[in-house]
């Protein structure tokens, strides 16, 4: 039999589910670690954490306690309210079905090799060279060669 929510929305969800929030504070975690380009690795080091641990924190398997995130907001340098930017439950029904943990890696903006590929796109200078990569990209994606 499934566990119920606790009253007040608080506590795992039915099946255990992880809240959204934990999920939407996992991703951005992820999100900032890998634009820093830190490993899980080394972010885990300064923690004084397993690597899976902060794999755990990331899928929103396993809750981040408020100390702990304070620490992390400081090794990434973000205050904590950054973890929370982005997230709204306005009108969400109660008992709202959220998707599972691992949803937001099919998000394609949350990818590592997307993040990579954002940064190293801007950090070219030359508006004429990203206008270049930028049309090679698309002749890629659509199975042609470009000049």
């Amino acid at each position: 039999m499934p566990r119920s929510a606790r009253p007040g929305g608080r506590g795992r969800r039915e099946a255990d589910t992880p809240h959204p929030v934990d999920i939407h504070v996992g991703s951005r975690v992820r999100l900032r670690r890998i634009e820093l380009g830190i490993s899980q690795e080394k972010l885990a080091a300064e923690l004084g954490l397993t690597f899976q641990q902060v794999q755990k924190y990331e899928r929103a398997a396993n809750r981040i306690s408020a100390s702990r995130l304070f620490h992390m907001g400081k090794l990434l340098d973000v205050k904590v309210s950054f973890f929370y930017d982005g997230y709204s439950d306005a009108g969400a029904p109660s008992g709202f079905a959220e998707p599972p943990a691992e949803a937001f890696q099919s998000d394609l903006l949350q990818r590592r090799d997307t993040i990579e590929l954002v940064n190293a796109f801007y950090a070219i200078d030359n508006p004429t060279l990203r206008r270049q990569l930028l049309d090679l990209a698309k002749g890629l994606a659509a199975g042609r060669e470009t000049k």
